[in-house]
């Protein structure tokens, strides 16, 4: 990871708004939306489950208090939102952890994790960055592993609001409307991508995605 060449988007769009970044997520009702990720996700106790883009941790500890036996690993670029995770993760005396880095360049080992959750993040990514970072993911997911994805967009975002608007208007966020989303994740060697299910935010229309990972042996 090349520390002082690299840019990214912070967790909450810039540094100075990263103290109001927690309560917006409450306002929004992000555990709510995060809760339902979470269950699409099917955890199983002793499972390697990692967040891409973890931001405050608020996906990454709520998986930690819903499936205490399962490993929890948080991955986001952002020092100072790590920090406050940490802090976070410290108070509630939860294991989970955390590391800094890049969704395209994960700092982790070949089929070293059953699951990968993403939430909001995947629209602050150029269109390469989101291929390599689905490449990434599929490579550090064991064979039988998913992907779950939460992102603005899918296939009628076209009619959901302020957000739609700006879907279209938007390079990184136009890769997120139709089947774009669906067919990266296939271009990227991921079986079966599906839409699992979507909500209407004040917002605009937000996307559930899951897609897997063939077992050894298995036809694709």
């Amino acid at each position: 990871m090349e520390e002082t060449l690299r840019t990214f988007i912070p967790a909450a769009g810039h540094d100075w708004l990263l103290p109001l970044y927690d309560p917006f997520c409450k306002w929004m009702g992000g555990e709510s939306l995060h809760r339902q990720l979470v269950d699409q996700a099917d955890i199983r106790p002793s499972q390697r489950v990692l967040e891409i883009g973890c931001g405050t941790g608020n996906l990454a500890i709520l998986v930690k208090r819903l499936h205490p036996g399962a490993e929890v690993v948080g991955l986001d670029p952002d020092r100072k939102a790590l920090a406050r995770a940490r802090r976070k993760t410290e108070r509630d005396a939860l294991s989970v952890q955390l590391d800094r880095g890049f969704s395209d360049e994960l700092p982790h080992a070949d089929a070293s994790f059953d699951r990968v959750l993403s939430a909001f993040m995947f629209h602050h990514l150029e269109l390469p960055e989101k291929e390599k970072t689905l490449r990434e993911t599929r490579r550090v997911l064991v064979g039988g592993g998913s992907l779950h994805l939460l992102d603005f967009g899918g296939a009628d975002a076209g009619s959901d609001g302020f957000i739609a608007r700006l879907l279209h208007r938007t390079a990184h966020l136009r890769d997120n409307v139709e089947d774009r989303i669906l067919t990266l994740m296939r271009n990227a060697g991921f079986v079966d991508p599906t839409e699992v299910a979507h909500r209407v935010t004040i917002f605009g229309r937000v996307t559930y995605y899951r897609a897997h990972v063939a077992r050894a042996g298995s036809v694709a």
